[in-house]
């Protein structure tokens, strides 16, 4: 049986490559290869992670707005709510399905960031 790696396991071998022939580049294409490497890292957390957190998003969102929907449905609405003064730091679950889309982003993001408190 043929079987084909993951997304995930190629976007890792790619970057696995690029940084083992990083030290050969000059200066500046090492550089470039790290911001690659660093993308890679993006892409591969995002295929990795981002399916889950975009399932509590459209929980959190869905509970906010009292309805479900799709993703891209939820959070359009949700960011005109918020743009039109309907929804505020006062409405109930706001403040924390905004956390908690925030900080799932970041872990894709910027895994190594740590907010204060958290």
């Amino acid at each position: 049986m043929i079987t084909h790696p993951k997304t995930e396991e190629l976007v890792q071998a790619v970057a696995h490559w690029i940084d083992q022939i990083r030290p050969s580049l000059d200066p500046r294409n090492a550089f470039l290869a790290r911001v690659a490497v660093n993308v890679l890292s993006v892409v591969e957390r995002e295929l990795s992670r981002g399916p889950a957190a975009e399932a509590r998003a459209v929980e959190a969102m869905a509970g906010v707005l009292g309805r479900s929907g799709e993703f891209e449905a939820l959070n359009r609405e949700l960011c005109e709510r918020i743009r039109s003064g309907e929804l505020t730091e006062v409405t109930p679950g706001l403040v924390a399905a905004l956390k908690t889309i925030a900080l799932d982003q970041l872990a894709i993001d910027q895994p190594k960031y740590r907010p204060e408190g958290g």
